[in-house]
């Protein structure tokens, strides 16, 4: 059973930046990223990895959000520049498998002056 734990949310003034962390308790490998859920709105896919290494973007976020990895500490961030009011949402990283997919938490981002 993985499990996944975000962190690194919180208030920032529009146009700040803030990274995100998703930490798994095994080894993971290819096809996890980050959903976001705004008050009212459906889940949305933000940032993923794909295949060996391929990367893709929502319209809206692409040039301002970065999806990284680091195998050897097992944790997937996303880094997140230029950050505007309709980005706030609860941020949660996923984890594909053919047999289940996990989730974390959540972990809420308000972008506000």
């Amino acid at each position: 059973q993985v499990q996944l734990v975000e962190s690194g949310g919180g208030l920032v003034q529009p146009g700040g930046s803030l990274r995100l962390s998703c930490a798994a308790s095994e080894s993971i490998f290819s096809a996890m990223g980050w959903y976001r859920q705004a008050p009212g709105k459906q889940r949305e896919l933000v940032a993923r990895f794909f295949g060996v290494s391929s990367t893709n973007y929502r319209d809206s976020v692409k040039g301002r959000f970065t999806i990284s990895r680091d195998n050897a500490k097992n944790t997937v961030y996303l880094q997140m520049n230029s950050l505007k009011p309709e980005d706030t949402a609860v941020y949660y990283c996923y984890y594909y498998t053919s047999l289940k997919t996990y989730w974390g938490q959540g972990t809420q981002v308000t972008v506000s002056s």
